[in-house]
């Protein structure tokens, strides 16, 4: 029996796209980052001092900060109110270490103030790494023995392209956030709130192309085990 995806037209002409933009987006995000790394912010603020004092402009005095290793790591954990910032980011003085900084913050303002795409986001997680880990490989079991095993498989993947497609307002709405606060509490330049924006709306591409991914995925299996009824 033929492999799920390998010598598929059809995956071809509706997945291999989505895998391009991703590939691109990856790249962008990189370059983006890593050009507004050198540029250093003109006030001289830190990452970590950003993230701190804009925690405390949103009335939130219950986040921690921690420094992790990697770059691009940077994020906010809701289960322990932590928001862990890259060494970058964290002892950072650029423009990308602030945009980034404030970012994080955003998600942190979300979580204190109920935003509703945050709550729905994280009241799925649990299902999204059921279906994550176990769609494909009960998919492939289908074709040996069930189709009904295909249509379970299906459904929880369903549920993670749901949950891509929930996590672009979650992002989106952060850096918005982001951009306003650090304009409004003067960490950054009138001249440098551009350079923020294309860092965070190089990053934001990311996730417009793992929705992209997901979507394609999904459109790619309904339409090749759709109308099955053995």
């Amino acid at each position: 029996m033929p492999g799920l995806y390998y010598f598929d037209p059809l995956y071809i002409i509706l997945v291999f796209p989505a895998i391009i933009l991703t590939m691109y987006a990856q790249s962008k995000v990189n370059s983006t980052f890593n050009k507004y790394l050198k540029v250093r912010s003109i006030r001289g603020y830190t990452g970590a001092e950003t993230a701190k004092a804009l925690l405390q402009y949103a009335g939130i005095y219950d986040v921690k900060i921690e420094m992790i290793p990697g770059q691009l790591t940077d994020h906010y954990d809701p289960r322990s109110k932590t928001l862990r910032l890259s060494s970058a980011v964290y002892n950072g003085q650029s423009i990308a270490s602030l945009g980034v900084a404030a970012h994080e913050v955003g998600h942190a303002i979300q979580h204190h103030r109920g935003y509703v795409f945050l709550v729905l986001r994280n009241s799925i997680v649990p299902i999204v790494n059921i279906g994550s880990r176990m769609a494909m490989p009960l998919i492939m079991l289908g074709l040996l023995f069930s189709y009904t095993l295909i249509e379970v498989g299906i459904l929880l993947f369903a549920g993670v392209v749901l949950f891509q497609i929930i996590t672009l307002p979650v992002e989106l709405n952060a850096s918005g956030r982001a951009i306003k606060i650090l304009e409004a509490q003067g960490f950054l330049a009138d001249n440098e709130i551009g350079s923020a924006k294309k860092v965070l709306n190089a990053a934001a591409l990311t996730y417009v192309a793992s929705a992209a991914v997901a979507v394609a995925n999904l459109l790619h299996l309904l339409l090749r085990f759709g109308g099955r009824d053995d």
